[in-house]
This record gives structure tokens, C-alpha cells and sequence, in this order.
């Protein structure tokens, strides 16, 4: 997959989670927070988990477990808190400050695993901040809500560099996405039932808006991340998803009724002309040094990047390679 496909394809993603924050503050009418993230991830979990089989062949490289449980642990963590930030946050708001990701995935990525930003990424990230406080008409003051979606933020920025560094090393997005889902489902669900209002008239009630949420939301759009953060950096990924807002507030204008105002308009635009700067860019972020001694990061994955991950996309890339555990393939 060429990076401009992978940008394009992040680039819908972002239009389906924008318009499924309609659904994330709608469906807590019905159900409380935990209630409704452990059931839209249960229902991508499932949609997902047929093709895990079409990577069972895949062998696992060193540190292969370790590093899906830190991607699946941030990811049960900045989706339950995005969730429970609507409870506080107008959907626009949300939309916004959970765009702020924009700005602390390249942060995170430099920090984490050496990945130095462009010039040119800077200033797409610092626009799109700015596209996105004009879209918000400003925040006066912050919320519980609006706090909780920072945090969230934050979450996320950390939850890309390392999904996008364990994508790199070991492929094999169908099981990433799958166990995903599904333990922020185990995770979420028992609270649900213990602290919230699980129930099956509640399940129903929420239906249209769950299937929205695990549908859409969560199986193809997580799922396209998923797949495409192997074929562009994090931080690049960062501020295309950062369209989400965009269509946040598009949603919000048309099934909510929240009005826009003409800031609104000029951050939209802003916001879409910092987008497109970066999905039509081929400049990658210098990652070098970052694969060179990635021994001693904190975070770090394994210093192998399988050759069946690359056999896997049908592309070989000559610098990915290392030690790769072998499993017998009763296949053959």
C-alpha cells in the first residue's frame, strides 16, 4: 500500500469517527459510559475476529505479546476515557480537544522512539490546533468533560507511536485490531454491570447507536488505522485523524442542532488545508536513530522487525530485519 492510499484511507476514518461522536453522546442516554465502550468494542471485536484466522500462519517475533499488550492497554484506557469525557463536553468541544492529539503524538514519537519531526509536520500540527480552537469558538472555560478529553488525548498520542511501532515490527493488523476491541471490551463490561445501567432493555434501546459505534466507529475505522499506521509514521497519521473534529462539528451541526459560526468556517478550513499538506507528502519524520537504539527505550517493542510482516503486505522492506522466533507450521 503506498503512503498517499494510507493517508486517504486515514483520511475516512476520520469522517466516520467525527460522525460517530453524534453517536458516543447519543447512546448515553440509554447506557452509562463503561456500559457503551465494552459493548461498541465487543461488537468490533467480533466483526474483526474471523479474519485473525488469515494471519494464524504469521510467525511471532520477540517481544511480539508484550508489545500488543501495551497497544491493547492504552487503547482500553483512551477510548473509555474518551467516552466518559461526553458526559461533561458538547460534542464540538470534544471533537476539538481530543484533536489536540495532533500536537502530542510527534511529541510523543520524538520522545518514545526517536522520531524527529519535519518542519513542515511542525507547523500542519500547530495549524491544525488552531483550525480546531476556531472551530470550538474557543473554550472559555474547561469542564470536567473537557478535562477528561484532554486526558484522553493524551492516551491516544501515546497508543498510536506504540500501535504504530508494533504494526511496523509484526504486522499482523487483523489480530491487533481484534484483541483490541476486545479487551477493552473485557475491560469496560465488567464495570458496566457492576457501576452502570447494563442490561439487555438498555442494549436495545442504544441499538441503533451501538451498531453505529462497533460498526463503523470502531471495526473499520480503528481498523483502517490499524492497517495504515504500518505504512505511515504516527505523527503524520496524528494530524490527518485530526479531521475528525471537522466532521465532528459538521455532525453535530446537522443532527444536533450545535450552530456554527463563521471562525468556525475559516478553522475548518484551516484545519483541512493543514490535512491535505501532510496526506500529499511522501517526507518521512527521521526515524533512524530511534530503530538504531531501540534497545533502550522504554517502551520498546523488540529489536526485530519480522520478514513475515513484510510477506504479509507484499512489500520487503531491506532494513526490517532481525531474530524471529520459529514455530513449527503443522501446515507445512
Amino acid at each position: 500500500m503506498s503512503r498517499t492510499r494510507a493517508n486517504l484511507l486515514l483520511l475516512f476514518a476520520a469522517a466516520l469517527w467525527g460522525f460517530g461522536n453524534v453517536s458516543q453522546k447519543m447512546v448515553l442516554v440509554h447506557l452509562d459510559a463503561l456500559s457503551a465502550v465494552g459493548l461498541r468494542c465487543l461488537i468490533g471485536g467480533l466483526l474483526v475476529l474471523p479474519f485473525v484466522l488469515m494471519e494464524r500462519r504469521l510467525p511471532i517475533g520477540l517481544g511480539y505479546f508484550s508489545s500488543l499488550a501495551r497497544v491493547c492497554v492504552l487503547f482500553a484506557i483512551s477510548i473509555t476515557l474518551q467516552q466518559l469525557c461526553y458526559l461533561g463536553a458538547s460534542v464540538t468541544n470534544a471533537s476539538f480537544l481530543v484533536s489536540t492529539a495532533t500536537v502530542m503524538t510527534p511529541l510523543a514519537a520524538w520522545l518514545l522512539v526517536g522520531e524527529r519531526p519535519t518542519a513542515s509536520l511542525t507547523v500542519a500540527a500547530g495549524l491544525t490546533v488552531v483550525g480546531a480552537l476556531l472551530l470550538s469558538d474557543g473554550i472559555a472555560g474547561l469542564s470536567s468533560g473537557d478535562l477528561t478529553a484532554i486526558l484522553s488525548a493524551a492516551c491516544y498520542a501515546l497508543w498510536a507511536v506504540e500501535l504504530g511501532r508494533h504494526m511496523q515490527a509484526y504486522a499482523r493488523p487483523f489480530t491487533a485490531a481484534a484483541t483490541q476491541f476486545l479487551g477493552a471490551a473485557a475491560f469496560a463490561l465488567p464495570l458496566g454491570a457492576m457501576q452502570g445501567n447494563l442490561s439487555l432493555a438498555a442494549a436495545f434501546a442504544a441499538g441503533p447507536e451501538l451498531a453505529i459505534l462497533g460498526v463503523f466507529s470502531t471495526a473499520i475505522a480503528f481498523g483502517i488505522q490499524t492497517v495504515a499506521l504500518r505504512f505511515t509514521p504516527a505523527s503524520h497519521a496524528a494530524v490527518i485523524v485530526s479531521a475528525e473534529s471537522v466532521f465532528g462539528a459538521l455532525g453535530a451541526a446537522i443532527f444536533l442542532g450545535e450552530r456554527s459560526s463563521s471562525a468556525s468556517a475559516l478553522g475548518a478550513g484551516i484545519i483541512l488545508g493543514a490535512i491535505l499538506s501532510v496526506a500529499m507528502s511522501n517526507r518521512t519524520p527521521q526515524a533512524g536513530a530511534s530503530l538504531r537504539t531501540a534497545s533502550i527505550q522504554p517502551f520498546d517493542a523488540a529489536p526485530a522487525f519480522a520478514t513475515a510482516a513484510a510477506n504479509w503486505a507484499g512489500d520487503r522492506h531491506p532494513n526490517n530485519s532481525g531474530p524471529v522466533e520459529k514455530r513449527d507450521d503443522p501446515c507445512g
